[in-house]
């Protein structure tokens, strides 16, 4: 068996760069946190995750170790046997393939907003369960979230781990997981959640002492010297990051050192001393407070599971 790829969504470049520019002319500057993800960054981001202060990744992950059996038996109480299993972000696969031995999938669809990166993993993985049905799909679902037809199949665990869903917007992301609900056709939804904690450990985690998220934010200005024949040089801006705590939120920023120009194809910017580009929000959220936002979406019932510091969540939701 092999999988099949499916690409829904096509990268427009001029559209890309558009983007990108409107949100450098606007008040404040701010740019999409997608444009983070050049080849370069990506593998930053993989190196973010290894640093002692971002704990997110590894605290998930001890959850699902320590509470996976008693989470998978809860999904499979809502879904029954063999659920399909859609890993929303899936990048290299890995997450979702550790809920294998506990789902026994009847098929596993791997979202990302490329196919192609999805393409070498899905073989790999295929190659280890040669006989379960797998798909990649190549789907920006921060736009909007829905599956081909023929994938949509019956009851369904949407899985989105990683507590990805901190960079939208509490309006977004509401909307995000209304269409998880209808995309799950009576199945449920497994979530990561970071939660709320002191700032001291929420600022750490953004900005690490070897700097590693310092070049992850700074790398974005090479992104856009690319896509846009723009002249920002790095070592002019400086990464910032921040717990707002009254939108419950870290913020990244781009600082400028000194007042400088900034010019593109179509577009020049002066940017003052101490102005800055806003580059990612991640929101953190308490128990009780996402456990209403699954309510506002249309899940009627939940679960969590967390650490015992209470730093990370995992939710189960089903209607």
């Amino acid at each position: 068996m092999t999988p099949d790829f499916i690409q829904l969504h096509d990268v427009d470049d001029r559209a890309l760069a558009a983007e990108a520019s409107a949100g450098l002319m606007a008040e404040p500057a701010h740019v999409s946190p997608k444009f983070f993800y050049d080849a370069l960054g990506s593998r930053l981001f993989d190196a973010i995750t290894e640093t002692a202060e971002y704990y997110p990744t590894r605290t998930e992950a001890a959850i699902m170790v320590e509470h996976g059996a008693s989470i998978g038996q809860a999904v499979l109480e809502v879904t029954g046997p063999e659920p399909m299993l859609v890993d929303l972000g899936a990048g290299n696969c890995a997450k979702a393939a550790r809920l294998f031995p506990l789902l026994q999938p009847r098929r596993y669809v791997a979202v990302d907003i490329s196919v192609e990166f999805l393409r070498h993993s899905l073989q790999g993985l295929q190659r280890e369960h040669p006989l379960m049905p797998m798909a990649g799909v190549g789907l920006d679902f921060s736009s909007h979230l829905a599956l081909p037809a023929h994938l949509a199949d019956g009851p369904s665990v949407v899985f989105y781990p990683g507590s990805s869903i901190g960079n939208f917007s509490p309006g977004a992301a509401l909307r995000l997981l209304q269409q998880a609900r209808a995309v799950a056709a009576g199945g449920a939804l497994l979530i990561g959640v970071d939660l709320v904690k002191t700032t001291e450990v929420l600022e750490a985690a953004y900005d690490d002492a070897l700097g590693i998220t310092s070049a992850f934010n700074l790398n974005l200005l090479n992104h856009l010297n690319r896509l846009l024949g723009a002249d920002f040089r790095l070592r002019e801006w400086q990464h910032l990051a921040v717990f707002n705590a009254s939108a419950s939120r870290i913020e990244m920023h781009l600082e400028a050192r000194r007042s400088l120009d900034v010019a593109w194809a179509g577009g020049h910017r002066r940017f003052a001393a101490g102005e800055r580009i806003h580059t990612e929000n991640s929101y953190k959220w308490t128990p009780s407070a996402f456990g209403k936002l699954l309510q506002s979406a249309g899940f009627a019932h939940q679960r969590h599971w967390t650490d015992a510091s209470g730093w990370f969540g995992v939710f189960l939701a089903w209607h």
